[in-house]
């Protein structure tokens, strides 16, 4: 571990997990915490939920699996760079979409709005809820009883959750915070009130980098939009020039391809040129001083977050709000299938009865919300024909 930088998190210096567990050598901690995030039943189902195409679109799109390998292999090249803990990143990366719905965002709107009386649905806080108590494997506890580092920064990893007073931060400051992190501070804190490690930040970033790169890949394999829509996007048409200048008569497909490398790359250049300036400027001698530094450091120039944001723009416009990707159907799966099993609870498989009777409906509305959540766009199809003899992709 010499080549960590004195801010990055040290597997031998974590404060350890709730459930104390032995060492499992050659394996750090940080190690084990990525292998039980890969080997969970929750990793698995990534493979089949919507990134932002539904899986019957086609088998080229990426889904919640895909993106999550890609941002875990940004994230180790930053966090690499920078001298972090690479294992804490990869686990961070690997883990930041456990919670999503089926349906990609438009399923998680549909369920937070169903839940919205029983204290509704945040992908955070479920991630938080698989690796802490839905995951069911292991003999001497529920959930993959993970690291205090791994959970920090995957509750964290976007910035504060609340001010030192303990009020609630960014999208979490008008319905306050969710009652799945609420509960889990009570017994193992979490330090909401400050950043997240390093290695948690070069784990939020390559996300972003990702989302936005490969989206454009994805928009423009849909038709969603043209390769000439790009041309006047920051960034994106500087790398798309640069490649038609290069290989005047090279096909659609390697242009894309060689366009969103280059963004990618120049993304990732910047985070590291900011980050390392930034890391100059603070002199941390800690992990702690990374966490109390009050600004994210892991990040990207001005410039850059200036470019981003009308990247994003366009591919809102363009590809998010299109048509073809805010499909009724989703809402429909879900709401559907939420309101039949709040009304019958034999519908529910008998392992997902047992904890809370129906009786008591904000429990039993958070264990179907959990069966929900957990399923795949595939299943949530399946079950929705079954219960109702309908299949909503020919509605």
């Amino acid at each position: 571990m010499s080549h960590l930088q004195p801010y990055a998190c040290h597997s031998t210096r974590s404060r350890g997990r709730l459930v104390p567990e032995p060492p499992a050598p050659p394996r750090s901690d940080f190690a084990r915490d990525r292998d039980r995030i890969i080997h969970s039943a929750a990793f698995r189902r990534l493979k089949h939920k919507t990134q932002v195409f539904v899986y019957h679109e086609g088998d080229h799109y990426r889904t919640r699996l895909t993106h999550s390998i890609e941002v875990a292999q940004i994230a180790r090249a930053i966090s690499r760079a920078l001298g972090l803990d690479e294992d804490l990143t990869e686990a961070l990366a690997l883990a930041h979409d456990l919670g999503h719905t089926p349906f990609g965002h438009a399923g998680e709107r549909e369920l937070d709005a169903l839940m919205a009386e029983h204290g509704g649905f945040d992908h955070n806080a479920q991630a938080l809820r698989i690796v802490t108590r839905l995951e069911r494997r292991y003999a001497a506890f529920d959930g993959l009883n993970l690291t205090w580092e791994t959970l920090e920064g995957l509750v964290k990893h976007n910035g504060p959750l609340t001010d030192a007073e303990g009020h609630a931060l960014g999208p979490y400051r008008e319905k306050g915070l969710p009652p799945a992190i609420i509960e889990y501070a009570e017994v193992h804190d979490l330090g909401l009130s400050q950043h997240a490690s390093a290695e948690a930040q070069s784990a939020a970033i390559s996300d972003d980098i990702a989302y936005n790169a490969h989206d454009i890949d994805d928009g423009l394999r849909a038709g969603l939009f043209k390769i000439i829509d790009l041309g006047d996007i920051p960034l994106v048409g500087e790398a798309l020039g640069q490649v038609l200048k290069a290989y005047p008569d090279l096909e659609q497909g390697r242009v894309v391809h060689e366009t969103v490398r280059r963004v990618i790359s120049a993304m990732v250049n910047d985070v590291l040129a900011t980050s390392r300036k930034n890391l100059k400027r603070l002199a941390p001698k800690s992990p702690d001083d990374i966490r109390a530094a009050g600004e994210t450091l892991v990040t990207f120039s001005a410039q850059m977050k200036e470019n981003n944001r009308i990247l994003q723009q366009f591919l809102s416009h363009s590809m998010y709000r299109h048509e073809r990707v805010m499909d009724i159907m989703a809402q429909r799966v879900i709401r559907d299938l939420f309101n039949a099993y709040m009304n019958d609870e034999k519908l529910l498989p008998k392992d997902w009865r047992e904890d809370a009777p129906i009786s008591d409906q904000s429990r039993y509305a958070r264990q179907v919300c959990d069966f929900l959540a957990g399923m795949t766009d595939r299943f949530a199809l399946d079950q929705h024909k079954r219960l109702f003899d309908l299949d909503p992709l020919f509605r």
